[in-house]
């Protein structure tokens, strides 16, 4: 008993030195992005024809922390999935340990591409359909807050989702999960999709279906990559199996 005891603090004083620095990595960046904000923001609204309100000296806090965070999260996901891997590594073999290790670029990849999905396709599609709406009947107004609120929104959960296929392929390869049970449960994957999308993006219908077809088609690669995964952990004669 004293010596799980033993154990369970040793674990503990690991995941808090790994907390603390992938804390330290997030403020680190956020304090950079701070430092050169104003570029980040000129950046953002370069393309952008119309010029941004603020409603009270809050609002131009408020920007300042969002636009630093989304920086920072950018840059601290790469340093968070290899404290997180350092975490779980005594307890991989070690063909799981170099196979793991190498899903760490690839869910940076994945988060930068999707946040370029979004920014870059489909942010400026619904936006230009939400202002096609208004025609000349409303003068168009604009604040920073709502502004970014709304970019933010149809932007960072792609860079989130679009890490799914690395995320599977993690589990599979460490026993966790196999494409059998993923092809069982896919009709409660779909629907759970469905739901995240349409609470993470604004209340329309364009933007609902720009989020949910990607996801699934995600859902659908990260099937495809874990029978690759699975595969090849069987023929290298990987220990430890799932059930299907």
């Amino acid at each position: 008993m004293e010596k799980m005891d033993l154990n369970l603090i040793g674990h503990l004083e690991e995941l808090r030195k790994r907390l603390i620095i992938t804390l330290a990595t997030f403020v680190v960046f956020f304090l950079i992005a701070f430092y050169y904000i104003r570029d980040l923001y000129e950046w953002f609204i370069q393309d952008f024809p119309i010029k941004l309100a603020v409603l009270g000296p809050s609002d131009i806090l408020w920007v300042y922390l969002l636009l630093s965070s989304v920086v920072a999260l950018a840059g601290t996901i790469p340093v968070a999935a290899y404290q997180i891997w350092l975490f779980v590594r005594p307890a991989l073999h070690e063909h799981e340990r170099k196979v793991t290790l190498a899903y760490i670029p690839a869910l940076f990849i994945l988060f930068i591409l999707g946040i370029c999905m979004g920014y870059f396709l489909i942010f400026p599609i619904v936006l230009d359909f939400l202002l096609s709406l208004s025609g000349d009947m409303f003068m168009e107004f604009f604040t920073v807050e709502k502004y970014f609120r709304f970019m933010i929104s149809m932007t960072l959960p792609f860079g989130f989702l679009f890490e799914l296929p690395v995320v599977i392929m993690f589990l599979t390869s460490i026993g966790v999960l196999n494409p059998y049970r993923l092809q069982k449960t896919r009709k409660y994957a779909y629907f759970f999709l469905i739901v995240t999308s349409v609470l993470i993006t604004p209340p329309d219908f364009l933007s609902d279906v720009l989020v949910i077809v990607p996801l699934l088609l995600l859902y659908e690669c990260s099937v495809v990559l874990s029978k690759v995964v699975y595969r090849r952990r069987k023929g290298d004669g990987g220990t430890g199996t799932v059930s299907q």
